[in-house]
């Protein structure tokens, strides 16, 4: 799962360890037992007109974009995410008791998903297209816990990303 949120110092310092490391070890093994020369000739393949990866790359794009109205250094910002509409979204995400939210979902690719926001008692529903637009779900009196669900239906396929933020009332 992909979720966003915001990062401190020591977040910054750990990933600035991790990227080193990776760098170290790629220098380690640059040209390790190569002669530079071509040991067998690769057998030419066709490939799909648009791989599955650029795909999910360009559909997951789309998506978020759909929901490009606060960004994470907005202090409205909360949480945001995007998956494979196949892996779903199902997140469990922390709020403050009482304020007001909104949940926007968007869904880019082919066919159609459905939402699930468990706010109290019976969740709310609703059956939307993967066509790259929103859809909002207002929260009032928010729990302290958040249960979204975002699952395709079946035949369905793409990318789907999520992001909650404070309304301010």
């Amino acid at each position: 799962m992909t979720t966003r949120t915001r990062f401190g110092v020591n977040s910054a310092v750990l990933c600035a360890g991790l990227l080193s490391a990776v760098v170290i070890v790629t220098g380690c093994t640059e040209n390790s037992g190569s002669t530079g020369e071509p040991t067998e000739r690769a057998t030419p393949t066709t490939a799909p007109a648009q791989p599955t990866g650029t795909n999910d790359k360009r559909l997951g794009e789309q998506a978020e974009a759909a929901l490009d109205t606060v960004t994470i250094d907005d202090p409205e910002f909360v949480e945001s995410g995007l998956e494979s509409l196949a892996d779903g979204i199902h997140t469990d995400s922390p709020l403050v008791r009482g304020k007001s939210y909104q949940l926007g979902v968007a869904c880019a690719g082919q066919g159609k998903a459905k939402l699930s926001v468990h706010i109290e008692g019976e969740p709310v529903v609703r059956s939307f297209d993967c066509d790259g637009t929103a859809v909002h779900q207002r929260i009032t009196k928010a729990p302290s816990r958040l249960r979204v669900d975002v699952d395709g239906e079946p035949g369905s396929s793409g990318m789907v990303a999520w992001q909650i933020s404070e309304t301010g009332t």
